[in-house]
């Protein structure tokens, strides 16, 4: 399919639901950079890190839940095409909230197929996933000609809920309007990889915050293991050449309408190992990567502990202190096990070819990392917390503490080592000294040489004194 990179999109009216997440934004702004009469982002935020950006290219925002039936008629009257991406639970703690899946991700989409059914929109590509013809078995270079992996053998609801939805999409395609126009709604679905580039917020915070943390001790599955990638600008290619796909008023087409009713894998074309894909990013953040292998099998009863621990703390999943678990089983499968696939379809039908190389987004995606955590609290890895936490701790019990509880094995431990309480009494208040003047200290480097963060790293010496400090150091080190 050889169009202008105009085709269907000047003086035309998008929505995009979703459209404040970070492949939503993105493809808001390319819609109007190619000459969109109006562009709407329809989410349940209020508020996104490129909010401001979205207003400056007269991007309209449009708050509203997919859920609800009257916020998504609101948003799409007077559409000519939907790019459907709002979506929920594809990793961490919202996988285990099965309601909202369903709620979202099935409910909302029906919701989507209605709205344009009876507001006349003639256009709707849905964002899906690999996971639909997915689900924990090697798969080599898959196609579309994949069926369906089994709605009941789904690891997560997640990959079931977007299995279904895009069925329902899929076969929407040639109904016609309400309006009885003679006219139709023509639907496709783009299976996009795992998406990355700068502002990703589902895989890649996680990833650097475990990493951070000292929390990615091993890695899933043999070295062999390859899956697919995909930077955000191929993706955001991918959605507009497909929704130029559902045209049906290009005579060189013959009225044919190449996209509808059709499923596309889409990629940048390089399957890799996902640990060795992120390497290069956690090497360029000084963060380690682990050495250690975990088969498969294991780093599934691992999954299956997390997903037990968090099913039982589901009343507070939408906690903020809560944290993310550390690894799913539906996760295991999507790092430990081989699957990528062919995007021939959709070079040979949409003219789908990748503009951006990995090398090219991965250095992209580096540098935004890069400078993201310049202007981050930086700081000692899980273990050091623990040690200090609990050393102080202990040492303060052993101290001063009545023998009440585990006190008197607190005090048996300490005394080994320091032989009289006197001594242990000082070593805790010179120890605590240390750390008052260290955070003291760091304060007052702090507002000059990282103020947005001072107070954090007052607090953050506090407790944990040279081994947070040091940090602050190697930063003013680096400024002067």
């Amino acid at each position: 399919m050889h169009l202008s990179e105009t085709e269907g999109i000047e003086r035309k009216t998008f929505v995009v639901t979703g459209g404040l997440g970070f492949v939503g934004s993105a493809l808001c702004l390319e819609l109007a950079r190619r000459g969109a009469r109006q562009v709407r982002a329809f989410d349940l935020r209020s508020t996104s890190q490129c909010l401001d950006h979205l207003h400056k290219h007269q991007i309209h925002c449009i708050q509203g839940d997919v859920t609800q039936k009257t916020d998504v008629e609101k948003a799409l009257r007077g559409a000519d095409c939907v790019f459907h991406l709002a979506s929920f639970g594809m990793s961490g703690k919202e996988m285990l909230q099965f309601g909202r899946v369903d709620e979202v991700n099935i409910n909302g989409t029906c919701h989507v197929l209605d709205a344009c059914l009876d507001l006349g929109v003639q256009r709707l590509v849905y964002v899906s996933t690999y996971n639909v013809v997915f689900g924990g078995k090697e798969i080599v270079n898959g196609n579309e000609s994949l069926p369906y992996f089994p709605i009941d053998d789904h690891v997560d609801p997640y990959a079931r809920s977007k299995s279904i939805a895009e069925q329902l999409v899929l076969k929407a395609n040639g109904r016609p309007l309400k309006k009885k126009n003679g006219k139709c709604l023509y639907t496709c679905s783009i299976r996009p990889a795992a998406i990355y580039g700068p502002g990703e917020e589902r895989h890649l915070p996680r990833i650097v915050s475990l990493a951070k943390l000292g929390l990615l001790p091993f890695r899933f599955g043999d070295s062999s293991v390859k899956a697919d990638w995909i930077y955000v600008d191929n993706l955001v290619l991918a959605l507009i050449l497909a929704s130029m796909g559902l045209l049906d008023d290009i005579p060189e087409k013959d009225r044919r309408l190449i996209a509808a009713g059709q499923p596309y894998f889409v990629s940048d074309g390089s399957p890799v190992n996902s640990f060795e894909f992120l390497r290069p990013l956690l090497r360029g953040l000084d963060y380690d990567m682990p050495n250690a292998s975990l088969p498969v099998p294991q780093a599934l009863l691992l999954g299956k502990l997390f997903w037990g621990i968090y099913t039982m703390l589901y009343p507070w999943l939408n906690r903020w202190w809560l944290p993310q678990p550390l690894i799913l089983p539906a996760e295991v499968y999507k790092v430990g096990v081989t699957h990528y696939f062919s995007f021939l379809k959709a070079k040979e039908e949409l003219g789908y070819v990748p503009l951006v190389t990995p090398r090219e987004g991965m250095a992209v995606t580096i540098s935004y990392w890069q400078e993201r955590k310049r202007k981050m609290l930086d700081g000692p890895t899980i273990y050091t917390w623990l040690f200090c936490v609990i050393g102080m701790s202990t040492l303060f019990c052993a101290a001063y503490l009545p023998d009440v509880g585990p006190v008197p094995f607190f005090r048996a431990i300490i005394l080994f080592f320091y032989r009289s309480m006197w001594i242990v009494r000082m070593v805790f208040l010179v120890a605590a000294a240390l750390h008052v003047a260290e955070a003291i200290y760091a304060w007052y480097l702090a507002n000059r040489v990282d103020p947005d963060n001072s107070r954090g790293w007052f607090w953050q010496t506090f407790a944990l004194g040279i081994f947070s400090l040091r940090f602050l150091l190697k930063r003013a080190r680096k400024q002067a």
